[in-house]
C-alpha cells in the first residue's frame, strides 16, 4: 500500500512512487506478466469500474457529514467541539485501523477484506440516519472509520499487484478520480439533498449509494490471480515501524501529513458555522456548491507533481503549504467571494502539499514502503481528527478569528518544516 489514499486523493503523479511501494515488497515483481490485467481488455474495463465506484463511495460517507455540522449542533443540542466529532471519530479510528488493515488482508484476502470495508461502511451509514440519540450517532460513525479502513489500505495493493505496468498509472488515477468525486459530492449532494428532504434522508440515501456501489464492485472486480496468502506477523510489522521512526526524514514527513490535513479539514469544518448566520445567511445547497472548488485541487495535483518533478518536491513543498496560509488569510475577508476564493486557494495548496509528502515517504522509505505509507495515512487521518474537532474549541473562544489563528500557525509550523527538509540534499532518484 501507498500514502495515496485520503479525503483528498493523491495525484497520478504520486502513483509512481505508490506502485514502487507494492512491488517492493516482494509480491508483484516475480508475477507472471501474462497473468496480469491488460489495458484494453473486458478485465480492465470491470477492475475500474469497480475501483471508481469503491473510491466514490468510500470518501462521499466518510466526508458527507462535514456541511452537516451546524444542523448537529441543533438538532442534538451539542457544540460545534462536539458536532465535529462525528467526522473525527470516523477519521481517527480510521487512522489506528489502516495500521493493521492492509496486513490483515495479506491474511484474509484483498477482495472479500475491501467488498466488506465498503458494504459495512454503507450499512453503518443507513443505521446512523436512524439514530435520535447523539452518542449512538457518534458509535455508529466511530465504527464506519473502523469498517472503512479495509478500502484505502488494500485498493492500491490490487492495483499494484493484478495490473500490467502498463496500465497501472490509468488505472491509479481512475480509483483517485472516483474518490475526488466521492468527496466533493458527499458533501455537495448532502447539502443538496439537505435542504429539500432533511438531513436524515440525505444520509439514506448517501447509504444506499455506498451499497450500489458495494454490489457493483463485487460484481466487477475481477479475482485476484497474483495474490498470495501470507501469515500475519505483528512481531514483524512492528519491528519495521520502529525503523521507519528512527529515520531522520520520515517522521518529518509524517508531520506534514498531519498539519496538512489537520489545516484543511478544519476549515472545511467550521466555514458552514459561518456561513449559515448573517451577514451571509446560506442554504445548505448553497455552502455545498462551495465544495465544488475541490476540483480546482483535484487538476492542481497532476499540476503540481508535473512542477516537483521538474523542480523537487524540496524545493516546490514550502510554496504549497505558503499557498494553504494565503488561502487561509483570504478568508478572513468580509465578502463572501473573498472567502470562496480562500477555500479555493487552500485547496489548491492542499492537494499539491499532500501529492508531493507522499510521494515523498514512498521515495524516502527503501524498505517496508507499505509500512511507511501506512504510518504517514495515521498521521495523515489524526491530523483530521485530532485538529479538527480542536478547531471547535477555537471557534466557541473566537468564533472565525480564532479558528484562522489557529490554522494559521499550524500551516506556518508546516512552511517552517518544509524549509529544514528543503535544505537537506535533494533525494537521489532510486535505482531500477
Amino acid at each position: 500500500m501507498a500514502a495515496q489514499y485520503a479525503q483528498a486523493p493523491l495525484a497520478p503523479a504520486s502513483v509512481a512512487d505508490g506502485v514502487a511501494g507494492i512491488t517492493a515488497g516482494g509480491r508483484s515483481p516475480g508475477a507472471d506478466m501474462s497473468r496480469k490485467i491488460e489495458h484494453g481488455t473486458t478485465q480492465f474495463v470491470l477492475a475500474n469500474i469497480a475501483l471508481f465506484a469503491a473510491g466514490l463511495a468510500t470518501f462521499a460517507l466518510l466526508y458527507c457529514v462535514q456541511p452537516l455540522l451546524p444542523l448537529f449542533s441543533q438538532d442534538f443540542h451539542v457544540s460545534a467541539t462536539q458536532a465535529s466529532l462525528s467526522l473525527s471519530l470516523t477519521t481517527g479510528l480510521l487512522a489506528v485501523s489502516l495500521l493493521v488493515a492492509g496486513p490483515i488482508s495479506e491474511a484474509w484476502g484483498r477482495k472479500p477484506m475491501m467488498a466488506a470495508s465498503l458494504l459495512l461502511s454503507a450499512v453503518l451509514a443507513l443505521a446512523s440516519a436512524q439514530l435520535h440519540s447523539w452518542g449512538a450517532f457518534l458509535a455508529a460513525r466511530a465504527l464506519m472509520g473502523v469498517a472503512m479502513s479495509g478500502l484505502p489500505a488494500v485498493a492500491m495493493a490490487y492495483v499494484g499487484e493484478e495490473m500490467h505496468p502498463r496500465t497501472l498509472g490509468l488505472a491509479m488515477g481512475l480509483y483517485v478520480g472516483g474518490s475526488g468525486l466521492g468527496g466533493m459530492s458527499g458533501r455537495l449532494l448532502v447539502g443538496v439533498m439537505t435542504d429539500f428532504w432533511g438531513w436524515r434522508t440525505a444520509l439514506t440515501v448517501m447509504g444506499l449509494v455506498g451499497i450500489a456501489c458495494g454490489a457493483i464492485f463485487w460484481r466487477c472486480l475481477p479475482d485476484s490471480r497474483n495474490f498470495v496468502r501470507s501469515p500475519l506477523s505483528f512481531k514483524t510489522l512492528s519491528r519495521t515501524y520502529a525503523t521507519h521512526l528512527r529515520d531522520g526524514v520520515l517522521p518529518w514527513l509524517f508531520a506534514e501529513g498531519l498539519i496538512v490535513t489537520g489545516g484543511f479539514v478544519t476549515i472545511y469544518n467550521y466555514v458552514g458555522y459561518r456561513l449559515v448566520v448573517p451577514p451571509f445567511s446560506l442554504s445548505q445547497t448553497e455552502i455545498g456548491l462551495i465544495f465544488v472548488v475541490y476540483l480546482f485541487g483535484i487538476a492542481n495535483s497532476a499540476f503540481m507533481g508535473a512542477l516537483s518533478t521538474r523542480f523537487g518536491r524540496h524545493r516546490l513543498l514550502p510554496f504549497t503549504f505558503g499557498l494553504m496560509l494565503l488561502g487561509i488569510l483570504l478568508t478572513c475577508g468580509g465578502s463572501l467571494w473573498m472567502i470562496v476564493a480562500g477555500i479555493a486557494v487552500l485547496t489548491v495548496g492542499f492537494f499539491g502539499a499532500h501529492s508531493m509528502v507522499s510521494a515523498w515517504v514512498g521515495a524516502r522509505a527503501k524498505a517496508g514502503k507499505a509500512q511507511a505509507s501506512s504510518l504517514y495515512l495515521f498521521a495523515y487521518y489524526m491530523g483530521s481528527s485530532v485538529v479538527g474537532s480542536l478547531g471547535g474549541l477555537f471557534w466557541t473562544w473566537d468564533g472565525w478569528p480564532g479558528v484562522a489563528a489557529m490554522t494559521g500557525l499550524l500551516v506556518a509550523a508546516g512552511i517552517a518544516i518544509a524549509g529544514m527538509l528543503g535544505r537537506l540534499p535533494a533525494p537521489q532518484p532510486e535505482k531500477t
